[in-house]
């Protein structure tokens, strides 16, 4: 069974930056794809990104310019978030997806003072 666990998000002022990394665990196998969602405080999960095998990614409007993300090695990504606003405070939770099968890390936790 894949885990992934998640680290990095933080304290930021806005216009600064964070990463965040996702790493799985538990195959041998190169993950389908990676994704983060985000969930603000009352408001429902969003994805954020989502990043296929061969490389594609796409981005969802309200991060693009802005979010980047790059993978170190097999099944470890790292997510990289320049020029934040308070908007983007939210949990942030990477998702791999392995053989139609989804798994979710355990949420990181990004705020984003003015």
């Amino acid at each position: 069974q894949v885990r992934l666990v998640e680290s990095g998000g933080g304290v930021v002022q806005s216009g600064g930056s964070l990463s965040l990394s996702c790493a799985a665990s538990g195959s041998r196998l190169l993950l389908d794809s990676i994704s983060w969602y985000r969930q603000a405080p009352g408001k429902q999960q969003e994805m954020v990104a989502e990043r296929l095998a061969g490389g594609a990614t796409t981005f969802a409007d309200f991060v693009k310019g802005r979010f980047v993300i790059s993978t170190q090695k097999k099944n470890a990504y790292t997510m990289q978030m320049n020029n934040l606003k308070p908007e983007d405070t939210a949990v942030y939770y990477c998702k791999g997806r392995l053989l139609g099968k989804n798994s979710w890390g355990q949420g990181t936790r990004v705020t984003v003072s003015s």
